[in-house]
């Protein structure tokens, strides 16, 4: 592709996330959070698209993962959980100042810390800093939003060789950004995900079961527990998309009441690590015991770092409909893998998945918030009717509701 044409596409693209996904309003903070350092040209286009938008001033952070691997290698061990005061004080003023924030992902190294010792790695979390953006997200302080960007090593992880412009396309593809009028397929797209959701909320389900080779998984549903669509709004009343791309219904499950066992559908990247062959088992809402082909120290450390991070926080439904499963490709990067196909997370409880305020009885509050992949065509999902009626909602892959 031309050197102008490539240009303009990181742009469009850049004006798609301001405008759309995190909506920038006039006169707000922006935030560009923990970009990889390769993201920069991508960082640098969304300065430009917010500044555009009326940004009031645009802050951009960037991550460097081989900093992070040299901590966990020889830090000591009470700084992996460490949260830094000037990092506090900068997660605040994003909180309090209403800040739009912009994040991006695109591992350019997906396993540079597949040989550290997995339990480090999983808790190695600056957990204050976590603590008030999981306060900030569930008081609606933030719109944000969550985009990819193509890196020659994330390339080769999913082809086997660096494509870039292949998975330029794949990307462009799966935020709508090859359409004529992107905003206008966005509001279409997200506006078909709320019928699907209303038609969810229509059955006043009780639980949802999934089926399939090593999972036989039943997660129970909280009286208030609502599906929705990812378009959020803030408590003062911005519209936003938090992931670009999203493909899901979801809700907030009861994190009593999951029962059975689980198996991942597709590799978890997570933490500069690669997890295969996840496998979960559930007594009593809580994770009892993880078994993985590699990675499962990193999540055993997730958990452990957290006093409820082994429950349930959310469960998502997508069909084969959904543009990222199109492209019939593992993306080793969540944002995009989460979007081919059904997940659940373990740790902390969407807001949004549930009516009235967040929080009580059943609802999930933590500092880790992990999805992994629990779909595909070998697995039923049904929903089941407080009389213990089941519900079919997906079967190979296609929804079975009317929307």
């Amino acid at each position: 592709m031309a050197a102008r044409n490539v240009e303009e596409r990181l742009e469009r693209y850049a004006e798609l996330a301001v405008r759309v996904g995190a909506n920038v309003a006039d006169g707000q903070l922006v935030f560009v959070r923990g970009a990889d350092v390769t993201h920069a040209p991508l960082a640098r286009a969304i300065a430009r698209a917010a500044y555009r938008a009326g940004a009031r001033y645009v802050d951009v952070s960037y991550f460097d993962q081989h900093a992070r691997r040299a901590m966990i290698e020889s830090a000591a061990d009470d700084v992996l959980e460490w949260s830094p005061p000037w990092v506090v004080e900068r997660y605040r003023a994003m909180k309090d100042e209403r800040a739009a924030l912009l994040s991006t992902t695109g591992d350019p190294e997906p396993e540079l810390l597949q040989d550290l010792d997995g339990e480090r790695v999983g808790r190695a979390r600056p957990k204050e800093a976590i603590e008030i953006q999981m306060t900030a997200f569930r008081e609606g302080a933030n719109n944000w939003s969550g985009l990819a960007y193509p890196t020659e090593g994330w390339a080769r992880q999913v082809f086997g060789e660096p494509d870039v412009e292949r998975l330029w396309e794949a990307v462009a593809f799966c935020t709508r950004l090859d359409e004529p009028d992107p905003p206008a397929a966005w509001n279409d797209h997200m506006s078909r995900l709320e019928r699907r959701a209303a038609a969810l909320n229509a059955r006043d389900l009780d639980a949802v079961r999934f089926r399939g080779p090593g999972t036989d998984l039943t997660i129970g549903l909280l009286d208030r527990s609502r599906f929705a669509a990812a378009r959020f709004d803030t408590a003062w009343g911005r519209s936003y998309v938090p992931n670009m791309p999203t493909e899901e219904v979801f809700t907030t499950p009861d994190a009593r009441r999951t029962e059975g066992t689980v198996r991942s559908t597709q590799p978890l990247a997570l933490a500069g690590q690669i997890v295969r062959g996840l496998e979960l088992r559930f007594e009593g809402g809580r994770i009892v015991d993880v078994r993985a082909e590699a990675g499962a120290d990193l999540v055993r450390g997730q958990l452990e770092s957290d006093d409820t991070a082994h429950y349930l926080g959310e469960l998502a439904l997508v069909d084969g409909g959904s543009r990222v499963g199109q492209t019939g490709l593992t993306y080793f990067d969540t944002l995009y893998d989460e979007n081919a196909t059904c997940h659940i997370a373990y740790g902390f409880g969407v807001p949004q998945g549930v009516e009235g305020e967040p929080g009580g009885d059943g609802y999930n509050l933590s500092t880790v918030h992990t999805d992994f992949m629990v779909g595909g065509p070998e697995v039923e999902v049904d929903g089941l009717t407080r009389d213990g009626s089941a519900v079919p909602l997906l079967r190979e892959d296609v929804w079975q509701l009317p929307e």
